[in-house]
């Protein structure tokens, strides 16, 4: 047999190195050239046996890092069925298939399947491995992940809880396989705004990972790149900036500045850069992410839709809308190729393609799009699922926009309920359904009815650490429109002064959305007769809209026909009426632009 071995599998292992060694640089073409070859080299016997298997498994393995999901299955599904054959149903190398399989699964959102198929892994080790065995806790972590991926929390946690107890026992407590384990039940954590409980795991498993591995080693990357993301949620965003910075130097480090590995870092710096409102800082990066994925993947991946989806959300926020559009349905073509209709991505493509129309003012053409992303949330992850109530809320604001309050208060309270069910009462993400389920009632002049939900917005905001966020801006500012509707001056005034050192900060200083509560608050001190503290509020907004000519005319000319009306009540006519004219001729020169555009 030992001569029939160097015979046939000659070339085998040095293949299956090459497969490890390439795999682990992002070559992914020169890899699957080596798994192909050392299949053919494992068939050359004639006789299927264990290599062919674990070739079959390490084909399939890149065809899944590359997103071509519908091969990886084939090649899984044919390894598991070797194995099975060849040491039983219920053997421990049929149960490592079966984990694998199971993982796809997850990927595709094949949920029902992928559990059923850890289930049956989990006994097959339990019972021939015992409880607790290191590969035991490998295949209760892999379940907790399914009911992760469904926003099953409560099911999740224990499970993740007792893979760590498995490895810390087994394997000590500094142990590359324990590091993974705190982190997934800090990203469970994370997932439920549990930040203060999520934190330190991060931390633990970072240290672990560096005691074991060394400082610069590749797998650090991921760890540090989590604890970035605890400080971006809570607005911490120069630790963040400092944390995403080292994971990807580290990346490009150890891989090479075009490995997909890279394009995480680069959209994770983006992503913050975003939160800070610096999309011109955002942009380059996300365009070098989408490069290094369309090279290493191809036109048509589901990785590739990501960063396709992440620039056009990028360009959407800076209304680019002709930039995003294209964006934005190339990433649904590629996921509803990709992955099928019924997917979750797909769902998020419609979703973010929803707020686009939105924008464009296509409401009603928004609202249908966010219906079947519903749809598809609801069938493949369950009614109850946060990002069900995520749909939800989005398509609530449309009909917000469609005078259809009946209609948007039935879903924001839907929302509610399915956030606080899974997440609890307090978690960041409840605050938008909550904050829009005030605005309804602002829009309905409930005012009693919306105060205390601006308050609970605002309190959720600050329970997370976000206190100069700028979201907290703009719920302080409905707040403050909110007193102002009901002649309550003082109080919005207060609010004002509060907010605008949070937008300076948020928005920079010479944006139209700080322009926007400058004027408001300057708006307020005229009713109040205090002409000192209006007036630099008023030329400050001005200066800003000024620089933003013509997009922002409009909005310059009622300020400056306000701000004249308050010189007239100041006895500075000659100042009213030349700003006024100047007002004048800013409307006119309006009116001829959208003459010549139709």
């Amino acid at each position: 047999m030992a001569v029939i071995d160097r015979y046939f599998f000659r070339h085998h292992h040095q293949y299956m190195d090459q497969v490890r060694t390439l795999r682990q640089k992002g070559a992914f073409a020169g890899a699957e050239k080596a798994a192909l070859a050392a299949i053919a080299e494992a068939q050359k016997s004639g006789h299927e046996d264990f290599r062919l298997a674990k070739s079959w498994n390490n084909l399939a393995t890149i065809y899944y890092d590359t997103g071509r999901y519908a091969e990886a299955e084939k090649f899984f599904e044919l390894s598991t069925h070797l194995w099975e054959r060849l040491y039983a149903t219920d053997s421990i190398e049929a149960a490592q298939g079966l984990n694998n399989l199971a993982v796809l699964y997850v990927k595709t959102s094949r949920f029902k399947e992928a559990e059923l198929l850890l289930s049956r892994a989990l006994a097959v080790r339990e019972k021939a491995l015992s409880p607790e065995h290191p590969d035991v806790a490998e295949t209760v972590d892999n379940l907790a992940q399914v009911y992760r991926a469904q926003g099953r929390y409560p099911d999740a946690e224990p499970l993740y809880r007792r893979a760590i107890a498995i490895w810390e026992k087994t394997l000590g407590p500094e142990h590359a396989k324990l590091a993974m384990g705190l982190n997934n039940l800090a990203v469970l954590l994370l997932d439920q705004g549990r930040y203060a409980d999520a934190e330190p795991l991060f931390k633990r498993s970072l240290a672990i990972t560096e005691k074991v591995l060394g400082p610069e080693h590749v797998a650090v990357a991921p760890a540090v790149n989590n604890l970035a993301e605890v400080c971006l949620l809570q607005a911490r965003y120069s630790e963040a900036e400092l944390l995403y910075a080292r994971s990807l130097a580290i990346k490009e480090k150890a891989l090479g500045p075009e490995h997909t590995d890279v394009a995480i870092g680069l959209n994770n710096i983006a992503e913050l850069y975003r939160a800070r409102h610096q999309y011109a800082e955002a942009e380059p990066l996300l365009q070098r992410a989408l490069a290094i994925r369309e090279k290493a993947f191809g036109p048509n991946n589901a990785d590739v839709a990501i960063s396709l989806n992440n620039l056009g959300d990028v360009y959407r926020q800076q209304n680019r809308l002709a930039d995003a559009e294209p964006l934005y349905r190339r990433a649904l073509r590629i996921w509803q190729q990709t992955l099928g209709e019924d997917h979750p991505s797909v769902a998020t493509s419609l979703n973010n393609l929803a707020q686009f129309l939105s924008l464009e003012g296509r409401n009603d053409e928004a609202a249908a799009m966010y219906r079947k992303a519903i749809a598809t949330w609801e069938k493949t992850l369950g009614p109850e699922h946060p990002t069900v109530a995520t749909g939800l809320t989005n398509l609530a604001q449309v009909c917000v926009s469609l005078h259809q309050y009946s209609d948007a208060e039935s879903m924001t309270r839907r929302a509610i309920a399915i956030r606080e069910k899974a997440l609890g009462p307090n978690h960041p993400e409840l605050e938008a359904a909550v904050k829009t389920l005030a605005q309804i009632y602002h829009l309905e002049s409930r005012f009693a009815a919306a105060e205390p939900l601006y308050r609970r917005a605002l309190a959720i905001l600050e329970k997370s650490g976000i206190r100069d966020d700028a979201e907290t801006a703009d719920v302080m500012m409905d707040l403050a429109e909110l007193y102002r509707a009901q002649r309550r001056n003082t109080e919005a005034e207060g609010l004002y002064e509060g907010l605008i050192p949070i937008a300076e900060k948020t928005l920079g200083p010479e944006q139209p959305a700080l322009a926007a509560r400058l004027y408001n608050l300057a708006e307020l001190y005229r009713q109040d007769g205090m002409y000192d503290k209006a007036e630099p509020l008023y030329r400050r907004a001005l200066a800003i809209l000024e620089q933003k000519q013509p997009a922002q005319g409009t909005a310059l000319a009622r300020s400056m026909k306000t701000f004249a009306a308050m010189l007239r009540h100041m006895k500075r006519k000659a100042e009213a009426v030349a700003l006024e004219a100047r007002a004048n001729a800013i409307l006119r020169q309006q009116a001829l632009m959208a003459s010549s555009a139709r």
